[in-house]
């Protein structure tokens, strides 16, 4: 087993007042793609932003947080080794805004590029080759605003790409998109995890979990409740005990569709 590149021990963090993450263990290795999955409200949108260190956790003498090894972490090494695409960022970019330069100005950890914020011709061609793999290569001077949610989704992708990170943390990915661009997104992603990206899914989307992950953790009010295998974690009664409704779960071409059961409510 690789080292973890994440590692927290009796987490906790705090926001507007209130615990949002609390007694959390938890350790991510490289080379494990890892979906984390909860429902609404459980603290996936919390333990991303503690992940890109927008927000702390409260410092305890019980309690621990590395990241790549590290307790204290330097903002600019942190981008080179990881990748984050949270719910917050699609909402930072100027409507007006050329899509390559969304991409480019990630070079300099802006959202959009300065007077003195000059692209290398490497750096050009590192955002030309993102785009071009991702199938965006024909709206590279698109408006940011006249893009579609699935062109900005994957565009934020490439953005969080360009330091070549070892891992790419995506907060609901799928979020709001149609059959299309959702489907567009997932193929995206099982190819950067054939590439050897260490994706970390978080999501409350059962069937957007790719075939390529190889461990599940359920989080709910704001800790880890359970933690193994998909084939292990992505079963009826599992999935219907994380969701507190009655499920059934159908299998096909390694994804998973969830479907009532049939259960009274009552039950519940």
């Amino acid at each position: 087993m690789t080292e973890p590149w994440l590692e927290i021990s009796e987490g906790e963090a705090w926001l507007s007042g209130k615990p949002v993450l609390r007694n959390l263990n938890l350790k991510l290795r490289l080379g494990e793609p890892t979906t984390i999955l909860g429902p609404n409200g459980a603290g996936k949108s919390s333990l991303v932003k503690l992940i890109d260190r927008s927000l702390h956790p409260i410092v305890q003498p019980h309690s621990q947080f590395r990241l790549f090894g590290q307790t204290n972490v330097n903002l600019w090494d942190l981008r080179r080794h990881i990748g984050v695409l949270n719910s917050e960022l699609e909402q930072r970019f100027p409507q007006s805004l050329p899509a390559a330069e969304v991409v480019l100005s990630n070079f300099f950890g802006s959202t959009r590029l300065g007077r003195d914020q000059v692209p290398t011709a490497q750096q050009q061609q590192v955002a030309r080759n993102l785009m071009q793999r991702l199938g965006l290569e024909t709206i590279l001077n698109q408006r940011y605003g006249d893009l579609s949610d699935g062109q900005r989704r994957r565009l934020l992708i490439g953005r969080a790409l360009v330091h070549d990170p070892d891992v790419l943390v995506l907060d609901e990915p799928s979020r709001a998109l149609d059959l299309r661009a959702c489907h567009q997104l997932i193929d995206c992603l099982r190819q950067l995890c054939r590439r050897g990206t260490t994706v970390v899914q978080v999501t409350h989307r059962i069937e957007t979990i790719l075939p390529e992950m190889e461990r599940v953790l359920f989080l709910n009010h704001g800790t880890i409740c359970a933690d193994g295998s998909p084939e292990d974690m992505l079963s009826a009664d599992r999935l219907s005990d994380l969701f507190s409704t009655p499920l059934s779960v159908v299998e096909s071409g390694g994804f998973r569709h969830v479907l009532p059961d049939g259960t009274t409510w009552d039950a519940w």
